[in-house]
């Protein structure tokens, strides 16, 4: 901070994507408040768990000298409860922070109150609930996060900052999550010192241009080879690690079983014969080009690369590999 002066923040947030932001905020800011879901039964068992977000911040309460030592931490499903008000009023907050928060915030809780939003994409492409699979599953070639304001429709506030990125062909949504997630911190940093300084600037979005980015569903989780190689790609990456995709396996003799697919590699080449049609070394055709399967899981089994399914529980030449309904977990 350079000796600048720190602020009151408040962080109110419950998924993973906001901890590297929430760390970064402790160590510039004075966090005294951080608001997240209730603990939720998770897990097979059902067993309470906290949110990331939650349990970041109790990691840090025992140690006298913990990053969120001094952090009040409220769980509630309703923010805008009089009782949450009256501490944030109490708590003298200057800036609030909302990240994957999982709640929508009030006029009396905004109301004086300078607050931001940090969005896993490049606004106003893709708001909504998926940002990051959509990206993938249109085969976007990048993506990034923006720094908003928050405003009555979902996603629609003024624009504080962005960061771009590609998106790499041999991630899955899970891995750009991770990097999105440590992409946000400086500019939400950026902002927030803005702010402090009286030098916040904004750009209003184009309307035109959004896009929606609905929550995925398990009906979505399988792919149809009958598409370009890029979508393909983008179509299977985008799904992991939820809800995953699944195809139906049909050998050439009739039999079938299902297959869960976790990574692919786009080829320009096409190898002829139907879409989904799987050869030698387990490349795929595609409408166009195709794909090489690397990590592939068979119902009861771990996930493999492809070649090490293949000396157990083989899958002759030309397999049919075709879209699954939901409902089946490999």
């Amino acid at each position: 901070m350079n000796g600048q002066q720190r602020l009151r923040v408040a962080f109110l947030g419950s998924g993973e994507f906001g901890v590297p932001t929430l760390e970064a905020l402790g160590a510039a800011h004075d966090v005294v408040l951080v608001i997240s879901q209730p603990d939720r039964p998770a897990g097979r068992g059902r067993r309470s768990a906290a949110t990331p977000i939650s349990a970041r911040v109790l990691e840090d309460q025992s140690p006298a000298d913990g990053l969120f030592a001094k952090t009040a931490l409220v769980r509630t499903d309703d923010v805008n409860a009089p009782a949450v008000l009256s501490q944030i009023a109490d708590l003298q907050i200057e800036a609030m922070v909302v990240i994957a928060f999982g709640q929508k915030l009030g006029a009396t809780l905004l109301d004086g109150r300078f607050a931001v939003n940090l969005h896993a994409s490049l606004l106003p492409r893709w708001r909504g609930a998926a940002p990051i699979n959509r990206a993938m599953m249109a085969g976007d070639l990048e993506t990034g996060v923006s720094v908003i304001s928050l405003a009555e429709r979902m996603d629609a506030g003024e624009v504080h900052a962005m960061r771009s990125t590609p998106i790499d062909p041999a991630e899955t949504a899970g891995e750009l999550h991770d990097r999105l997630a440590r992409l946000g911190v400086e500019p939400v940093l950026e902002v927030l010192d803005r702010w402090r300084d009286r030098l916040v600037k904004s750009v209003t979005q184009d309307e035109l241009a959004a896009t929606p980015a609905a929550k995925l569903s398990k009906s979505e989780a399988t792919v149809d080879f009958a598409a370009p190689s890029s979508l393909v790609r983008g179509q299977i990456h985008g799904l992991v690690p939820w809800p995953g995709c699944q195809v139906e396996a049909v050998s050439p003799d009739g039999r079938s079983q299902v297959l869960r697919i976790h990574r692919v590699q786009e080829m320009a080449e096409s190898i002829g014969g139907s879409p989904g049609a799987v050869s030698a070394g387990g490349v795929v055709g595609c409408e166009t080009g195709s794909v090489r399967l690397l990590e592939v899981q068979v119902p009861g089994g771990r996930a493999m690369p492809w070649e090490d399914l293949q000396r157990g529980r083989p899958f002759p030449d030309g397999t049919m590999l075709r879209p699954r309904s939901a409902g089946t977990s490999a």
